[in-house]
């Protein structure tokens, strides 16, 4: 029981740092640093493709392969493949054990099915050239396991059931429900290279509603920077992706302030609460000054790391309320 307590522990921890680790190596462009998968160009690591790299590499030089790009993709695929085993081991101690741990053994079960869902849509980003909605899926299928786990990790410590509190619970699942949405439309923004379309803030372009054009840029079968007829994307499709993404910032800002003050004040989770706020301040802050300084890439990672950390404290809250005694 106890090592099944720190492997769970080890998971969230190992899977945040993997979900940082992809947004850095999206956003250094070294999705196809490896344009083949799980290998690069059949070998197991850079090293062995160094010859098809710098053949790449020179007939487009400021092309996606590059001998440092190659290293950022394939050690991703490595923590990938850790985290996979990671999962394997916690799936099969709770099977053996699950009348030690008085728990069902179906929720480690369902992330192990989830990450090799997760797998397949991390080769079919590589193989279909970065498509949106097959990096935006990928995106979220890694951050719905990180919250299951999350749920798994908080299941393995007694908890002090709370006195009240219960009124709250609906009031934080739409919480949640809001910042998945939020999630979802920041990472159609990443996905769609439609960060820097507004350079201003508040404004975008000079205007609270700039033209837009909502036809295309929303559609999912279509690849990247083309619209499903093959055109490319205008610049009012990818103003309206940037858009409607600071339109779901404003209403998860309004939304989880209202919801960590009345918890604090009703002396419900108040420490959870004020963690709300923090993360939801530190992210908005992130948010503008990705706008304001031009997507540097520190910034821009730690801004992914803020959402999966204010989805980890949203579940947690979840978690506590539906436990209300």
């Amino acid at each position: 029981m106890n090592l099944f307590k720190k492997l769970s522990v080890l998971a969230v921890v190992w899977t945040f740092g993997l979900v940082v680790l992809g947004a850095y190596v999206r956003l250094s462009n070294a999705g196809l640093g490896c344009p083949d998968w799980p290998g690069c160009y059949g070998h197991p690591t850079p090293v062995h493709a160094i010859g098809e790299i710098s053949a790449a590499q020179a007939q487009s030089p400021t092309g996606p392969v590059s001998l440092d790009k190659a290293w950022k993709e394939m050690v991703h695929r490595y923590v990938a493949g850790g985290l996979g085993l990671l999962v394997v081991i916690l799936a099969a101690l709770a099977i053996k054990h699950r009348d030690r741990l008085r728990q069902s053994p179906a929720l480690p079960v369902a992330v192990f099915f989830l990450i090799c869902l997760q797998g397949a849509f991390g080769a079919w980003t590589v193989t279909m050239k970065l498509r949106p909605a097959i990096v935006t899926g990928h995106l979220l299928f890694g951050l719905s396991t990180l919250a299951l786990l999350v749920w798994s990790a908080l299941r393995q410590r007694e908890w002090a059931p709370l006195r009240s509190g219960a009124s709250f619970r609906p009031y934080a699942m739409l919480g949640l429900l809001i910042v998945i949405a939020q999630i979802m439309l920041g990472g159609w923004v990443s996905t769609n290279y439609a960060a820097l379309v507004c350079s201003d803030f508040p404004t975008c372009q000079g205007a609270l509603v700039p033209a837009m054009d909502f036809h295309d840029g929303f559609s999912l079968l279509r690849e990247l920077g083309k619209a499903p007829d093959g055109h490319m994307l205008t610049l009012a499709n990818l103003t309206a992706i940037h858009w409607l993404h600071r339109l779901g910032a404003l209403i998860t800002f309004c939304y989880l302030s209202w919801l960590a003050m009345r918890l604090y004040r009703a002396h419900v989770l108040r420490s959870l609460a004020l963690a709300v706020l923090f993360a939801l301040l530190l992210q908005v802050s992130l948010g503008i000054g990705n706008v304001l300084l031009q997507l540097p890439l520190p910034v821009a990672v730690l801004h992914n790391a803020g959402a999966a950390l204010l989805l980890s404290l949203m579940v947690a809250m979840n978690f506590r309320l539906a436990r209300v005694r």
